[in-house]
This record gives C-alpha cells, sequence and structure tokens, in this order.
C-alpha cells in the first residue's frame, strides 16, 4: 500500500501542510496538488462539492502523489466510509463534541476488530494499493474537529479516545461556540481567550499522545501555529487563493494603467 506521507512527516518530527478544496472540479484540484503541499482536504461539508466530484478530484490529485483527505459532512457512517472507498487517506470530522461521538468515528474509520467499517474500497483497491485491506488501518488518520463549546468541556475525554489520530481546530466556529457573536467569525484569531482556548486544545491534545490541527486563514498565521507546535496546518483554500490572486492582478493593472494616455 502506497504510504501515507502525513504520517511519515509525523513520525519524522515535522509538521504537514496542508491545502483546501471547496470548488467541485477536479483540474482545481490537480493545480492545487502540483503546488507541494503536504496533503490535501476535499471539502465536501462547506465545499462546493458532491461525493461523484470528489472522487474525480481524488483521481486528479494521485499523480502529484499529495496525501488527500476529506472533511466529511457529518458524523455519518455513509460518508465516511465511502470516503475512504475512493480513495481519501483520512476524514476530518465536524462537530464532535463527546467521547461518544469520538468512539463512533474512530469505529467508522477502522476495519472490524477495532472498528466497524464496512469492508468495499472500490477505488481504494487500486490508488492505495492491492494489500489495502490489511494495511488501510495502520494509514487512514482519523481526525476530530473541535469547534464547539460542548466539545472544548468534553475535550481530556475526546483526546483520549483510542484510534483518534488527533483533533483539527475550526477556529470560525469555535469563536461562535465559545463567545457567541461578541467577536468575528473567521481563522488568524488575535483575541487572548481565544488565543488561550486554541494553546489548551492543543496542548490536552499532545498531553494525550495524539496530533493538533488548525485551519488558517494566512501563511504568515500557518507559520506562527507550527512555531506553537501544531502538527498540521491547513493555508487558505482555493476560492481565498483564487480571488485575493485575481484581486491583486487588477489592483496592480489599474495602479500601473493610472493616468495612461493622460497628456
Amino acid at each position: 500500500m502506497i504510504p501515507n506521507n502525513v504520517l511519515r512527516t509525523w513520525r519524522a518530527g515535522g509538521a504537514a501542510i496542508n491545502g483546501w478544496l471547496s470548488i467541485g472540479c477536479p483540474f482545481t484540484a490537480e493545480i492545487m496538488a502540483a503546488q507541494g503541499y503536504d496533503s490535501i482536504t476535499i471539502d465536501l461539508q462547506h465545499g462546493l462539492v458532491g461525493y461523484e466530484v470528489a472522487t474525480t478530484m481524488l483521481q486528479a490529485m494521485r499523480a502529484s502523489g499529495v496525501t488527500p483527505l476529506v472533511r466529511v459532512p457529518w458524523l455519518d457512517p455513509t460518508w465516511i466510509m465511502k470516503a475512504l472507498d475512493a480513495g481519501a487517506y483520512g476524514v476530518i470530522c465536524p462537530m464532535v463534541n463527546t467521547r461518544e461521538d469520538a468512539e463512533r468515528l474512530v469505529s467508522y474509520v477502522r476495519y472490524p476488530p477495532v472498528g466497524t467499517r464496512s469492508f468495499g474500497p472500490t477505488r481504494a483497491n487500486f490508488s492505495a494499493g492491492a494489500d489495502y485491506g490489511r494495511e488501510a488501518d495502520r494509514e487512514m488518520i482519523c481526525l476530530a474537529m473541535i469547534e464547539t463549546a460542548e466539545a472544548f468541556a468534553n475535550l481530556a475525554e475526546i483526546v483520549a479516545t483510542p484510534g483518534l489520530d488527533g483533533v483539527y481546530i475550526g477556529p470560525a466556529d469555535l469563536t461562535l461556540g465559545l463567545t457567541g457573536r461578541r467577536f468575528p467569525t473567521g481563522f488568524d484569531r488575535v483575541e487572548p481567550e481565544l488565543v488561550e482556548a486554541i494553546g489548551t486544545i492543543l496542548d490536552t491534545a499532545h498531553q494525550a499522545g495524539i496530533r493538533a490541527c488548525l485551519h488558517n486563514g494566512s501563511p504568515a498565521y500557518a507559520a506562527k501555529a507550527i512555531g506553537w507546535g501544531f502538527d498540521l496546518v491547513t493555508v487558505s483554500n482555493d476560492v481565498r487563493l483564487l480571488a485575493d490572486a485575481a484581486r491583486a492582478s487588477v489592483e496592480t493593472t489599474r495602479r500601473l494603467t493610472a493616468g495612461a494616455g493622460e497628456s
């Protein structure tokens, strides 16, 4: 079976840089996968992506060697198992609020006797290798999102769940969960109470011997998060990168041509 390069990076003591796909397009996925990320996540929760298109995006990324991950829409065995069968090397699951939720998540990712995943890796048999059934449990990454007040309160129990590889912080929902609407939603939090909460999640995960991952809005904040000790950082997404590059191109052109034609 083709090894999971994110796990290799972690075992070597490094941090992984993760890209994010919200546009349902294999060509966009292919372009992003060729830019040097350690992993790329297809977003089935908030992204404009369905299962069939996600499968073609996984196919488009294969040649690059990047590790493909999927954020599933919810804690649902159908979505989780189908994402893995399509060739994802791990799942990020939103709204994991309790130890019981985390146990269910792990069970959907692992085959018996560890879990309850049904065997039928339709594409993964070809994309990952013929020995997939024997090796998959060791190569799949299982990440629970911590993004609510309930999850934060149950953090110590969640991170102690056997088989859970790590937690993934969604700062926008975490902000809503912990502070309501006192602060605007978004990434790259600077408010002391939110920075403290993010640090608590990081420390609690590491104390339990699992990984901590953070969604970021900018390279500068992602680099800072790696300095704090995060094991995986997501840097922006395809939508934001396209919008920012397009805006910069237009603004630069307007600036350079301002006054052109004036006598």
